[in-house]
């Protein structure tokens, strides 16, 4: 008889396994599950582990609190500057280097082999969209909110968004959600194709998930 896979402990997320199912859930909800330095490194090591464990036959990803993720933490964008000196051309390398890192780990979750099967409710914002379209399957509340924020702080969607995104939802839509950082609920979440259903309830949602 296999013993019962034993979770890894990390400090910002946390990981349950019952009947071969892994459920796992961002867990900082006094920040909205905001996405700090520690979040990105534990995604890559939780789906590595995911991925390995024979125990594991698929996985569910959530956030506990009142939202599923409020996107990128503050605290990332100094550690992106950390280090910077006067020396433009090594500044652009470390980076660039940082943010290969940041797309690596989300993309172990696109890489696991394991099916993934986010369940969204509050809010997911920016980040939090870069990280659902690694997943195999989306679901989510008719209340949840949406929006690619990046543009607000002048940035690009550049860790998996604006490569996944119009795959799921067409280029057309893509661009326009990109460059207006709009709110969309679940509905037309689930009308524009980027989650496959939505839910009137977050109860209703994780039992259809956990029954998926």
């Amino acid at each position: 008889m296999s013993e019962k896979p034993m979770p890894p402990e990390l400090e910002t997320l946390q990981v349950t396994v019952e009947d071969k199912v892994a459920e796992i859930r961002l867990n900082r909800p006094d920040k909205a599950n905001a996405m700090n330095i520690a979040m990105w490194d534990d995604l890559r090591s939780c789906f590595h582990w995911a991925d390995e464990e024979p125990g594991v036959r698929v996985v569910v990803l959530s956030g506990n609190g009142k939202n599923f993720c409020s996107g990128m933490d503050l605290s990332v964008f100094g550690h992106l500057v950390d280090g910077f000196t006067d020396d433009t051309g090594r500044n652009s390398e470390k980076l660039r280097r940082v943010i290969l890192k940041l797309q690596d780990d989300l993309t172990a979750i696109e890489s696991c082999r394991k099916p993934v099967l986010a369940a969204i409710h509050g809010a997911a914002v920016g980040g939090a969209i870069d990280m659902i379209t690694c997943c195999d399957m989306r679901y989510c509340t008719e209340d949840a909110t949406f929006s690619i924020r990046e543009i607000d702080i002048g940035m690009a969607a550049d860790v998996g968004t604006l490569q996944r995104l119009p795959r799921l939802i067409g280029e057309g839509q893509t661009r326009e959600l990109a460059y207006t950082g709009r709110d969309f609920d679940g509905a037309e979440a689930a009308a524009l194709g980027l989650v496959n259903r939505a839910y009137g309830s977050r109860d209703e949602m994780n039992e259809a998930v956990r029954a998926i």
